[in-house]
């Protein structure tokens, strides 16, 4: 076994998954939690449980379980599964022995009847370990130091039922906030012993299984999403004092490395027009781009010169990539007297100069 910071490691005898499935070597540390084998819940799904008949957990350990159930379903910023606490549901939730963990474990899971139910133990308070004897915090002894918090370990099992691995942490573990579900549970008072929402890269890979909540959704910062911004201009020839109307498009790049994110629209961004003039290769902002339906945003202007245009998008504090359409050209004409030559033969709607 190995206890680190007071920490003891969790090894779910439970979990028919290989090691190699739960750390595989392509994830990189401080990336998205590893993906978990098995099958994934349908979105949104509501996960009903209830306590096991003859393993109820004690009065002081229920509100805690049911806790960081409710911390996942208000943290999951992703369309994975919710949890609720009903009589007579299939996933069962147990304390004390028998449970279907290894020697190691001070609490585990199994998802295993996925997408249907699955199953949670937890060891009883005072287990004796080779290391010593369990205490929960909520337990009889208090919030005493070398204590576990029972709201932080279910979360962390709560997450393995969603899908989510270990996450795969600096050696230092410098990254340890980035996510509740880690290799080693923390002991009271070491940092991260009392987390109780999912951290950035536990919603990375809920985000990348379960597809955001809705459009306008942050990405996780624990991603670097890919993005693709088209621009198009209707008409794109006018005359001098005649409108133009620019419609855009916000998307996530459509590639499977991007997994349920793939070719998502992006509301409620800010997208910026841009110009410059011909021969040039500065560009200047003209207008923040309204958003009109998911993942589109538009714009009428009245230009009084041929010019280049694009749409840029520069992400905040969100893991995107930002992005700039193709450029798109619009010629304008000048004509004082009738009848004005056409759009397409005019040689100032080429060159944007007057005639």
């Amino acid at each position: 076994m190995t206890v680190s910071n007071r920490g003891l490691r969790r090894v779910c005898a439970a979990i028919v998954f290989s090691i190699a499935v739960m750390f595989p070597a392509t994830i990189s540390a401080h990336g998205p939690d590893p993906r978990l084998g098995g099958t994934l819940w349908a979105p949104n799904q509501d996960i009903a449980w209830t306590y096991r008949s003859g393993q109820v957990p004690p009065s002081w350990m229920t509100p805690a379980i049911e806790a960081a159930a409710a911390g996942s379903n208000a943290s999951r910023a992703s369309r994975a599964a919710t949890l609720s606490r009903i009589a007579g549901a299939g996933s069962l939730i147990a304390y004390g022995e028998p449970t279907g963990c290894s020697s190691l474990g001070i609490a585990c899971f199994s998802r295993s009847g996925a997408p249907t139910s699955f199953a949670m133990w937890f060891r009883a308070n005072g287990w004796a370990f080779d290391w010593g004897r369990l205490a929960w915090c909520q337990g009889p002894g208090g919030f005493v130091n070398g204590c576990f918090d029972v709201e932080n370990v279910a979360l962390d099992e709560f997450g393995h039922v969603q899908i989510l691995g270990h996450h795969v942490s600096h050696s230092d573990q410098r990254d340890y906030l980035d996510a509740v579900v880690q290799t080693v549970s923390r002991a009271r008072p070491n940092a991260g012993w009392n987390a109780h929402v999912y951290g950035r890269c536990d919603v990375a890979r809920l985000q990348l299984e379960y597809d955001r909540l809705t459009a306008s959704s942050l990405f996780s910062t624990c991603l670097a999403i890919p993005t693709a911004t088209t621009l198009s201009a209707s008409p794109t020839s006018i005359r001098a004092g005649e409108s133009i109307r620019f419609t855009a498009t916000l998307r996530t790049t459509t590639s499977s490395a991007n997994r349920a994110l793939s070719g998502d629209p992006i509301a409620g961004r800010t997208v910026t027009l841009q110009r410059r003039p011909i021969g040039s290769t500065v560009w200047t902002a003209i207008a923040t781009m309204p958003a009109t339906t998911a993942g589109s945003y538009a714009v009428t202007v009245s230009p009084t010169a041929t010019y280049d245009w694009r749409a840029t998008f520069r992400p905040g504090a969100e893991g995107l990539v930002g992005s700039s359409s193709a450029v798109v050209r619009v010629a304008v004409s000048w004509c004082s007297s009738s009848p004005c030559p056409t759009r397409t033969s005019n040689a100032a709607a080429r060159t944007g100069t007057e005639p």
